[in-house]
């Protein structure tokens, strides 16, 4: 089956956000993410994308079902989460757009709907005017007791679409494990290219 993507704002988005979070949920439950997600925060989190200028959220249908979504935004829109890391480059962030997730059903995968996640996202960064296009990922011990023996990263794939890790570029964000009463603070790496 064909997959379409679509982007999404104002009423679609609307339309679109108890499938989206639902979807983000799913997919960042499994490793590395181990997310114990919430739904309200979902919903709270995917409306950002709706009301910034520059932001951009793409959904992927087969037919009218959503297997998955990815998104970015202009890079200051994330300086209050990621801004002192990312100060070490030297890169004003307004040079830089930020692809802040994407995530796909398992079923979906090996179909090259990942490249155009990022094909369209990066059409957005050059549309706004940016050079660079950043985005970053948990970095979990490769002795974690939740990790499967059958994971892989992604690596390949992104230094394939010409992004390297930021040596020393890593972030801080927080959410709640699976099996966690609370939240902690996991590290994340950033990764660059120039367009």
């Amino acid at each position: 089956m064909t997959v379409a993507l679509r982007s999404l704002s104002g009423a679609a988005l609307e339309e679109a956000l108890d499938d989206l979070a639902a979807l983000r949920i799913a997919v960042f439950r499994d490793w590395p993410y181990l997310y114990d997600g919430d739904p309200d925060y979902e919903r709270a989190y995917l409306r950002r994308y709706r009301d910034r200028p520059g932001a951009i959220l793409v959904g992927a249908y087969a037919g009218d079902r959503l297997v998955g979504a990815a998104t970015g935004s202009p890079m200051e829109d994330h300086a209050g989460d990621f801004g002192a890391a990312f100060a070490t480059t030297g890169l004003p962030l307004e040079r830089v757009f930020y692809c802040a997730e994407s995530v796909l059903l398992p079923a979906w995968r090996g179909r090259g709907i990942g490249h155009r996640f990022f094909d369209t996202r990066e059409a957005q960064a050059r549309a706004l005017g940016r050079d660079h296009v950043a985005f970053c990922a948990v970095v979990r011990p490769d002795d974690h007791p939740a990790r499967p023996p059958e994971a892989r990263s992604n690596d390949a794939f992104w230094r394939g679409r010409g992004y390297a890790p930021l040596p020393g570029v890593v972030g801080s964000f927080a959410w709640r494990d699976l099996g966690d009463a609370a939240e902690t603070a996991k590290p994340m790496q950033f990764w660059l290219r120039r367009l």
